[in-house]
């Protein structure tokens, strides 16, 4: 018995011969016959509103706002698709406004991968940068009473467009929808209170709740504050390829969007396993270690407290070095005492959500890694580097005995399980 994990653009075969492996993968769902005749009806029989091409005039600024390339949505063909039904507006009055929430900016040679070279060439791109305030505009108060700043492209322009990807997401339940704008398009100090230490550990803040959610719920109230004009949202399989569009209205497409994902990767589980393995769902969403942490979250909604969990995730963007991810987790000799730190009153670091949830996940158990990051750093951030799953595997199954079940998420973090009853 053999499985292919989802490990940057290659993948990783492992051999499952011998062991008591459930192997737990979202329900395959075939991707579109055809794409495009699909985008159309979607975007001219939309949710709750009027179609794509009545919504904007050609004398009217238009700014689409796409993910960064920590995301698969292929922008590439949506773009494209979506220009030519906006044809009768200018395209000196398009801006694609890349939401790169707090990541990096995306350097040209990355854009044009993710738009391809005509859109590339041929339109106005901007990175968003949520440290920069004289590209910030006030656009408003949470309802938790703190400002919130905007790019100012996405503020000024007439009509707005959200271009995204539905995922399970550990903390906002499920990707896309208001995400794109809170906190892709939003400052940093509003980005810092919106994943304070109080709401992502508050228990609502998980994989899979879409109403009831605290991080959602902050999401929506973020993400509305500004007008938005449409929605499209994809779901995709594990080849990458477009399994539905939703579009329209934000809170129609995207409820319908996350409605359908969910029965495809909620898996129930019927006991917790003392060793899972999981991987971030390769390229692109495992080029670091602070995306790595979804996977291991998907891990750790199943694992036994105490046991272990093997994830193999490449890095080849290293931790990153950019953020303060990187140097929290160094700088301190344990997950508590990460934890100590973070919830020390009025304390607000750029990155500490990562590090909170990267430190509940060790908490509760062992963590190894398969990757290119160097051994030795590896080890400073608490985890155990491994060179091969199976021998890993084995080792643990030595102490454990032979027959002890074990689960396997070659998806990772687009798979979502839990344990029955929990």
């Amino acid at each position: 018995m053999k499985t292919q994990l989802l490990y940057g653009d290659t993948g990783l075969a492992l051999d499952l011969s011998g062991l008591q492996a459930s192997v737990i993968e979202p329900r395959l769902i075939e991707g579109l016959g055809d794409e495009h005749s699909a985008f159309l009806k979607a975007v001219r029989a939309p949710y709750d509103t009027r179609p794509l091409r009545e919504l904007v005039k050609a004398s009217e600024r238009l700014t689409v706002v796409i993910p960064d390339n920590t995301c698969p949505l292929p922008s590439d063909r949506l773009l494209p698709w979506i220009f030519d039904e906006l044809a009768h507006v200018p395209r000196e009055q398009i801006t694609i406004l890349i939401g790169t929430g707090s990541h990096r900016a995306n350097t040209s040679t990355e854009i044009e991968r993710m738009v391809g070279r005509e859109v590339a060439q041929n339109y106005r791109i901007i990175n968003h940068d949520a440290h920069d305030p004289s590209t910030l505009v006030h656009v408003g108060r949470s309802a938790s009473g703190y400002g919130v700043q905007f790019c100012r492209h996405y503020v000024e322009a007439d009509r707005r467009i959200l271009v995204g990807f539905i995922e399970p997401h550990f903390m906002a339940g499920f990707s896309g929808g208001y995400k794109a704008v809170f906190p892709g398009v939003a400052g940093i100090d509003a980005i810092m209170h919106h994943h304070s230490a109080m709401t992502v550990a508050d228990p609502t803040s998980t994989w899979g709740r879409l109403e009831d959610n605290a991080t959602q719920r902050n999401v929506r109230a973020g993400g509305s504050l500004v007008p938005v004009d449409f929605l499209v949202n994809v779901s995709l399989n594990r080849r990458k390829e477009i399994t539905r569009f939703f579009c329209g209205e934000v809170m129609a497409a995207h409820r319908a969007g996350c409605a359908f994902v969910k029965t495809s990767v909620m898996i129930e589980c019927p006991h917790d396993y003392a060793v899972v393995v999981t991987t971030n769902s390769g390229a692109p969403l495992d080029r670091n270690l602070y995306q790595t942490v979804k996977g291991m979250s998907a891990a750790a909604q199943i694992v036994k407290p105490g046991g272990l969990i093997l994830c193999a995730s490449r890095c080849g963007d290293g931790f990153p070095e950019h953020g303060n991810f990187k140097r929290m987790i160094f700088e301190h000799h344990s997950a508590a005492a990460m934890l100590e730190t973070i919830c020390t009153p009025g304390y607000h670091e750029f990155d500490q959500w990562q590090v909170q949830l990267f430190a509940l996940i060790l908490r509760k158990a062992r963590v190894s890694l398969l990757s290119e990051l160097p051994d030795s750093d590896v080890r400073k951030a608490h985890l155990r580097p491994v060179k091969n799953i199976r021998v890993a595997i084995d080792e643990e199954l030595a102490k454990l005995g032979q027959n002890t079940p074990i689960a396997v998420l070659p998806d990772g973090a687009l798979t979502v399980p839990y344990v029955c009853g929990a």
